[in-house]
C-alpha cells in the first residue's frame, strides 16, 4: 500500500515492488545453455545487459537504449513502407513467402535478448530478432567489427563453409526478405553481398554464406546467414543477430523440416541473475505456462515484409476498458509482436486514451518530468511499493493478455524520483504499432506460422 496520500481505491491493480536498484553481479555473455527434447530445440535466453556503466549514471544509461529503442521504431516504420513498394510481381511472391515461417552493449545497457549457436563448430551469442529477416555474425577479416565478446568466426577455420553464388536462389531471395534489389552477376558469378541498414545508422555488410548451424545439439546442414565483414549498431558484445522474421532466409524458414514453422520464447524480467528460453518446435509439453493458452489469428500482410502482425482490438488500464476510435482507424489495429524492440508503441489517439486512464488511476501521485520517449511519469520517491494499474492488451479472437507488473513501469532513477508509464506514442494515426519486450515479460510468445497464429500464457520466465 502506498506510504503517501490516502488510501485510493483502484480497479484489479497489481502490486508492485519497486526494485530501486538494477540488480548488479553479471559478467558478459558467457555460453548459454541448450538441450533437445521429444522434438522440441530448448535454448537458454538471457537479457544482453551492460558489462561495464563507463562511468554513465542510470538515467544517462536508460536515455541511450530509449534513443536506441525510438530510432528502432522508426526503421520497423520505414521497413513497413518500403515493402508497400515492391511491385506488384514482387508482392505476389511474397505473399507465398508469408505463409512459410522464414529473436547491449559492453559499455551501453541494453533490454534485448541472446541466445548462442554453434556455426561451423564455433560459437555466437546473438541477439534474438523477430523483425530480422536473416541471421548474421561478425566474420574475419573484419574491416569495421564492433567489439564482441566471443572470437570472431573464421570462416577459413570451417570446413562446411561456402560463399553463396549471386546467381543462386538464396540471393534471389535476399531481395524479397529485405527489400532491396539484388545485384548483377556476369558469367563468374561473384559471392552475394548483403547489406542490412537502419535508420540509427547502424548496418551489418558483408557476404551471404553457408554452414553448419547447430542447435542443442541439431545439425542444420547448409543454414544461409549474413558473414559480416563491416558492422556497426548498438550490438554491444554480441556476435550478431538471429533472425527469426517471416521470410525465405530466416531461421524459421529454413529449419522447416526439423521444426515445422513453430517457435516460442519466455523472455525473463530481470537484467541479470535470470533466464528465459527459446522453444523451436511445437511440443507445448516443455512450456511452463500457469494460464492456459490464447490464440489470436496472425495477420498475413505481404505489404509489410517479415513482421509478425495481430489485430490488437483493445486495452484495458486497471479493469476499465480504453475507449478510442484508433483501435478501428488507420494503423490502430494491426500492430508488430516484436523481441527486439523494447517499449510498446501505440498509435496518437490510443496511445491518449490510456495515458489519460492511467493518470486517473495513479492521480494521488505527483507527476515528474518527461524522459526521452516516455512522456507519464510519477515521482515515487520514499516509497517501497504502489498499487499499479493492471495492463491488458485484446487481440482478434478475444485474446487477453495481461502484461507482467514489472512491464507496466520503466524505473529511469535509483531513488524513485521518476518512473514511467512504459508505453510510447507513434507519430502518426497511420503507422503501425509495436508490442515491445518489455511488456512481454513472464509471457509465453507462440508463433505457429503453418497455423497462422500467435499464442500467449502468463509463465514464470526461468530457463526450462
Amino acid at each position: 500500500m502506498a506510504a503517501r496520500g490516502g488510501a485510493r481505491a483502484v480497479a484489479p491493480a497489481a502490486l508492485l515492488l519497486l526494485l530501486l536498484l538494477a540488480s548488479g553481479g553479471g559478467g558478459g555473455v558467457h555460453c548459454l545453455r541448450s538441450r533437445a527434447e521429444s522434438g522440441a530445440t530448448v535454448l537458454e535466453l538471457r537479457h544482453h545487459a551492460s558489462f561495464s556503466s563507463g562511468g554513465k549514471s542510470r538515467a544517462e544509461e536508460a536515455h541511450a537504449v530509449l534513443a536506441s529503442d525510438a530510432a528502432r521504431v522508426s526503421s520497423l516504420q520505414r521497413r513497413i513502407g518500403s515493402y508497400g513498394l515492391i511491385r506488384s510481381s514482387d508482392a505476389a511472391s511474397a505473399s507465398k513467402l508469408a505463409q512459410v515461417p522464414v529473436t547491449s552493449g559492453a559499455r551501453l545497457r541494453t533490454l534485448n535478448y541472446v541466445a548462442t549457436v554453434g556455426i561451423g563448430g564455433g560459437e555466437a551469442t546473438v541477439i534474438v530478432d523477430t523483425a530480422s529477416e536473416l541471421t548474421w555474425v561478425q566474420c574475419e577479416p573484419c574491416d569495421a567489427c564492433h567489439d564482441q565478446q566471443e572470437p570472431l568466426f573464421d570462416p577459413s577455420s570451417s570446413p562446411s563453409y561456402a560463399a553463396v553464388p549471386c546467381n543462386s536462389s538464396s540471393c534471389d531471395a535476399l531481395r524479397v526478405a529485405t527489400g532491396m534489389s539484388g545485384q548483377a552477376c556476369d558469367d563468374q558469378p561473384a559471392a552475394c553481398s548483403y547489406t542490412l541498414s537502419y535508420r540509427d545508422g547502424s548496418y551489418s555488410r558483408g557476404v551471404l554464406a553457408h554452414d553448419r548451424l547447430s542447435l542443442a545439439g541439431e545439425d542444420i546442414q547448409g543454414f544461409v546467414f549474413g558473414c559480416g565483414t563491416s558492422n556497426q549498431g548498438p550490438f554491444g558484445g554480441t556476435s550478431g543477430l538471429m533472425g527469426l522474421g517471416r521470410s525465405q532466409l530466416s531461421l524459421i524458414s529454413q529449419t522447416m523440416d526439423q521444426f515445422g514453422g513453430v517457435f516460442s520464447y519466455c523472455l525473463p524480467p530481470k537484467e541479470s541473475g535470470s533466464s528465459g528460453s527459446l522453444v523451436l518446435g511445437d511440443d507445448a509439453s516443455v512450456y511452463r505456462n500457469s494460464t492456459p493458452i490464447v490464440y489470436t489469428a496472425m495477420v498475413s500482410d505481404p505489404l509489410q515484409g517479415p513482421f509478425y502482425l495481430a489485430n490488437l482490438t483493445g486495452i484495458t488500464v486497471g479493469g476499465e476498458d480504453v475507449q478510442s476510435p484508433g483501435f478501428s482507424a488507420g494503423g490502430g489495429g494491426k500492430a508488430i509482436v516484436d523481441s527486439g524492440t523494447i517499449i510498446t508503441s501505440l498509435v496518437p489517439s490510443v496511445y491518449a486514451a490510456v495515458r489519460a486512464e492511467f493518470v486517473s488511476q495513479l492521480a494521488e501521485y505527483p507527476q515528474a518530468a518527461p524522459f526521452s520517449i516516455l512522456d507519464t511519469c510519477f515521482d515515487l520517491t520514499g516509497l517501497r511499493e504502489v498499487q499499479v494499474p493492471s495492463l491488458k492488451l485484446v487481440f482478434d479472437g478475444g485474446a487477453e493478455v495481461e502484461v507482467d507488473s514489472k512491464g507496466v513501469l520503466y524505473v529511469v532513477t535509483g531513488d524513485a524520483s521518476q518512473v514511467c508509464l512504459a508505453l510510447a506514442s507513434l507519430k502518426s494515426e497511420y503507422d503501425t504499432p509495436i508490442i515491445g519486450n518489455y511488456q512481454q515479460k513472464n509471457l509465453r510468445v507462440i508463433f505457429d506460422t503453418v497455423g497462422s497464429q500467435i499464442g500467449f500464457a502468463q509463465e514464470t520466465c526461468d530457463y526450462i
